[in-house]
């Protein structure tokens, strides 16, 4: 008997998010409590949903996509937002791979035992409840559900107007997949469209333990200014790839054209291209021609411009450095050196992913240790940056901040540690 998804009321004026959080709230003891096993039921049934109501889903998301074109959304904006049956078939997927890592609930992480018999245990505990603030990507809904079930923590979740109707069925669907084994209200979707709703989320202190914000400058700064709780910021992803004068070629064109095409809108593809200028000749004519053939604009400095009259470049502007385009537009900048190349991270890389391809064990190391970032990748595409793809299943977000985690935040960086101690009368003298 398949499961039944309810018709969500539309949101009256007198929603308050905090009556969302106190409900959250509310459900943390048992939460804590929870088995592994329920915890597991929860995701497989969340999966097993998300199969049966497929056709529902992507009728929902189509008329998103609608919308979202007559707002001319750009075509990488518009991928972000789209939800396909072979999307829905690796979301599934990545709830398998959520369900069947080991617990982290309760974890012992170490162990000793000091010489009058006190045993000292530290283990992991969940955070409590986390609020998610995400735009575009209705995806990130199950996954930050499926990572708050699997870490034994309440979430809060609001995404954007643009993908309203997708994320609407989506929590219905993760509410009532969740409810034999978990209670309900743990999985809290806070209806889009309302920028109050979000100001409201973000001042919630002693309700909410975490604010994550995924999406755009706009938002981060938003939450960062107006928190009054701890954020973990998922911030721009302007990611860069060195292509030092010693790299395989072909390599070095495959990679590229990994980073930039593949899925253009996303925070892990590469935005700023830094090519060592023995390469000019070289290397960059056969890649320029690749990128202008999947229809990349190129924007580079006037040395390139006047080598490549022919090619139809734009003149990049001091600008296009800083800039996350989230679309098929990549700079391209001459380097004489590795030490160039990191110079030019350092001042405006946004510590998300950072890629070298080269031969030289030297200069990759000196790469990898000057560069302050959650990723390095090496003779790989900067869009590995990924829950996915580094065996996490799914990440809340990638953190740019450090604190208190770095990188894809998967079940273990939404759980925190603390000491249990084991005595049998102890006392201290």
């Amino acid at each position: 008997m398949g499961i039944k998804i309810p018709v969500d009321q539309e949101p009256s004026g007198s929603l308050h998010v905090a009556d969302l959080a106190r409900l959250a709230q509310a459900t943390t003891p048992r939460l804590r409590m929870a088995s592994e096993t329920a915890r597991t039921q929860s995701i497989l049934a969340i999966q097993s949903a998300l199969i049966e109501k497929t056709a529902a889903i992507l009728a929902a998301n189509r008329e998103d996509v609608e919308d979202g074109r007559r707002a001319s959304l750009s075509a990488a904006l518009l991928d972000r937002l789209t939800l396909t049956p072979a999307r829905i078939t690796a979301l599934a997927a990545s709830l398998e791979t959520i369900a069947s890592s080991p617990a982290v609930v309760g974890a012992i992480e170490q162990r000793s035992l000091r010489p009058d018999g006190l045993e000292i245990l530290k283990t992991r505990i969940p955070l409590g409840v986390i609020g998610v603030i995400f735009e575009s990507r209705p995806n990130v809904l199950i996954d930050c559900a499926a990572l708050a079930i699997k870490s034994g923590n309440a979430i809060l979740l609001k995404g954007g107007s643009d993908a309203g109707r997708s994320n609407a069925i989506l929590g219905s669907l993760v509410r009532a997949a969740i409810a034999p084994f978990l209670p309900a209200d743990s999985i809290q979707v806070i209806p889009a469209g309302d920028r109050r709703l979000t100001l409201e989320m973000v001042q919630l202190n002693g309700l909410i333990d975490l604010i994550i914000p995924r999406g755009g400058e706009g938002l981060i700064r938003m939450v960062q200014e107006n928190a009054r709780i701890p954020v973990i910021a998922h911030a721009k992803g302007l990611c860069h790839l060195y292509i030092h004068a010693d790299a395989d070629v072909d390599q070095a064109i495959a990679i590229t054209m990994n980073a930039k095409t593949q899925r253009p809108g996303v925070c892990n593809a590469v935005e700023t291209l830094l090519v060592h200028d023995a390469l000019a000749k070289t290397l960059l004519p056969p890649l320029m021609a690749k990128l202008l053939e999947a229809h990349v604009q190129l924007r580079v400095e006037q040395p390139l411009l006047d080598l490549y009259p022919q090619l139809g470049l734009t003149l990049a502007t001091p600008e296009d450095w800083d800039m996350e385009y989230l679309d098929l537009i990549l700079s391209i900048k001459l380097v004489p050196d590795e030490d160039a190349a990191i110079a030019h991270i350092q001042k405006y890389g946004s510590h998300h992913t950072e890629a070298i391809v080269a031969r030289d064990s030297a200069v990759i190391g000196k790469f990898e240790t000057a560069i302050d970032a959650s990723c390095i990748a090496v003779n790989a595409s900067t869009r590995f940056n990924d829950g996915g793809e580094l065996g996490l299943g799914a990440e809340i977000g990638i953190s740019t901040s450090k604190l208190h985690a770095y990188g894809p935040m998967g079940a273990r960086e939404l759980t925190t540690s603390r000491y249990v101690l084991h005595g049998s009368g102890h006392c201290r003298r």
